[in-house]
């Protein structure tokens, strides 16, 4: 006979998960996370740095779903780190601040940051405010960060790195990003 208590009676430790690297991949393994959270009942927000509202199926197909809020910042093309402009500091800005307040909200088993490393990286945001967001979060929350070339003093607080490495790419040989597959 199985004396313990059922799972969901048990607090769950969050932790904080990296996934990083120059391989396909980092946002598509914090899905495959959100997705079993919702599978498991748990409540899951997202914000997305840096992407704006361009065209994302995985977003598309999962802000539909009940459990889920996805907020997505940032403007309309992908940045260019040698000519940031204001705009998009603030935009990055916005999303630091909506990802705060969910974390600290209490209505959130699951926080996913996308591509929070190269807002960090593209000095969009300030690193110190993000290894304070990590410091801070509540001991419930899983907090998931995605983005190319984590930070070294984000990867020290984080319990879970992942580095997606790249071998070969589509790309590399002018294949365009597909609908449906990459985008």
């Amino acid at each position: 006979m199985n004396n313990n208590p059922p799972s969901s009676a048990i607090p769950r430790k969050g932790l904080v998960q990296i996934f990083t690297g120059d391989g396909k991949g980092k946002t598509t393994a914090a899905i495959g996370t959100i997705i079993r959270a919702l599978g498991h009942g748990l409540k899951v927000y997202v914000a997305v740095f840096v992407k704006g509202d361009n065209p994302s199926g995985e977003w598309a197909f999962l802000s539909g779903q009940p459990g889920i809020k996805i907020e997505r910042f940032g403007m309309n093309t992908w940045c260019n780190p040698a000519d940031i402009k204001p705009e998009e500091k603030q935009q990055a800005a916005l999303a630091l601040n909506a990802a705060r307040k969910a974390i600290q909200s209490g209505r959130y088993d699951v926080v996913v940051l996308d591509e929070i490393n190269v807002a960090v990286g593209w000095q969009l945001i300030d690193l110190n405010d993000v290894i304070k967001l990590v410091e801070e979060k509540p001991a419930g929350v899983e907090l998931i960060l995605t983005g190319r070339r984590a930070d070294p003093e984000l990867v020290k607080r984080a319990n879970l790195v992942t580095e997606m490495l790249k071998i070969k790419h589509p790309f590399d040989a002018g294949i365009a990003a597909r609908e449906g597959i990459e985008f």
